[in-house]
């Protein structure tokens, strides 16, 4: 194997349809190929840290870390097949606790509880340069940011987003048009209320009970059509089936508006698959360096790559407690009042009950 450490990092892929599934912040991967580590359409780096080791899965190898707007990912240095991608909606607890590190010794690192497909991972990761607190901030600032922005990329129902008949905007929306008698048809009789088409979703609440809406971003609209239905021609909205797969039907008068209103949305909808705006901003407090000019670099061509059909168990190192060999012993827990298995080194029963909470 090659002992060359290319500069490497995720850059601008080909890229793929914003209809399909959008994987990188909803999921934990192991061992990705190079297009996946790749930035995908409004993805973008917002730190890069070298000599980051992933303790516990790979404690001794010094690799580089990316935070995106959407994932972290970790690779090693001298062999970038061996990564991470850790998306942000997979994270249950983020923390700052005492590892033990072959390069650094006992030292903080940041602890990264995550759950994926039922299954929870455990993340370790120390800054392998001392005194340095960008890899804690970073982190746990963009995924205070992540979760403070849902509504740019998730479908909500029944939602605070209308107040007084105006829409609440979001941070980087615009409102490109407002219109008035737009009919949901999800009832018999249908409900009349307004619709919001702006650079980021598709907003309608009922005039009579503000309350009563749905905010659809274009990241989870899989189609735009005119259909007929039993009450005339209707803008039919698909959404994704990562949305829950909804069909919602909309009425506007005349034809010919509908018509408009439609052409419109489609516009705004390919306007939002070439540059998808996802709503997670940082500024950094210093300059982590120039992060643009850095491109990623294909492995070197003596690697050479078996592909497996067989599952990977590269993840087994990051079950949460996967090095558990045996229960640990009882302790009375002046807590509850009850015995308790020992809690592992760092734990708190606070922190247990966070982690629940957060399912």
């Amino acid at each position: 194997m090659s002992s060359s450490q290319p500069q490497s990092q995720p850059q601008q892929q080909a890229q793929p349809n914003v209809f399909d599934v959008l994987w990188e912040d909803r999921d934990v991967r192991f061992d990705i190929n190079v297009q996946d580590m790749c930035m995908r359409r409004g993805e973008k780096v917002i730190d890069l840290l070298d000599s980051i080791e992933d303790t516990k899965g790979n404690n001794g190898e010094r690799g580089r870390l990316f935070v995106t707007n959407l994932r972290i990912v970790w690779h090693s240095t001298s062999m970038p097949r061996v990564n991470l991608s850790i998306g942000f909606t997979c994270v249950l607890n983020i923390q700052v606790r005492t590892g033990s590190s072959k390069l650094r010794g006992p030292t903080d690192a940041l602890y990264i509880l995550t759950k994926c497909n039922n299954t929870r991972f455990e993340f370790i990761f120390t800054n392998l340069v001392p005194g340095s607190p960008r890899l804690f901030t970073t982190v746990m600032a963009v995924q205070k940011a992540y979760e403070t922005t849902k509504m740019y990329r998730d479908l909500k129902l029944r939602a605070a987003i209308v107040q007084n008949k105006s829409l609440r905007l979001l941070p980087l929306e615009q409102v490109y048009n407002k219109v008035d008698g737009a009919w949901n048809l999800s009832s018999d009789q249908g409900n009349l209320g307004t619709f919001f088409i702006t650079n980021v979703r598709l907003v309608w609440f009922a005039n009579m009970n503000e309350n009563f809406n749905i905010s659809v971003p274009y990241l989870q609209i899989r189609s735009i059509k005119v259909r007929d239905s039993k009450f005339g021609m209707a803008l039919v909205l698909e959404s994704s089936l990562q949305s829950g797969g909804f069909v919602l039907g909309f009425r506007v008068d005349p034809v010919e508006k509908l018509h408009e209103v439609v052409k419109e949305i489609q516009s705004l909808h390919r306007v939002y698959s070439t540059s998808p705006i996802f709503g997670v901003e940082f500024e950094h407090g210093d300059n982590p360096g120039n992060i643009e000019e850095l491109v990623i670099e294909n492995l070197p061509d003596d690697v050479d790559i078996v592909e497996d059909d067989e599952p990977s168990d590269a993840f087994a190192a990051y079950f949460a407690d996967g090095n558990k060999q045996k229960d640990r012993p009882p302790v009375f827990s002046e807590e509850l009042g009850l015995a308790i298995e020992k809690l592992k080194d760092g734990f708190t029963l606070s922190n247990l009950w966070e982690v629940v909470e957060h399912k």
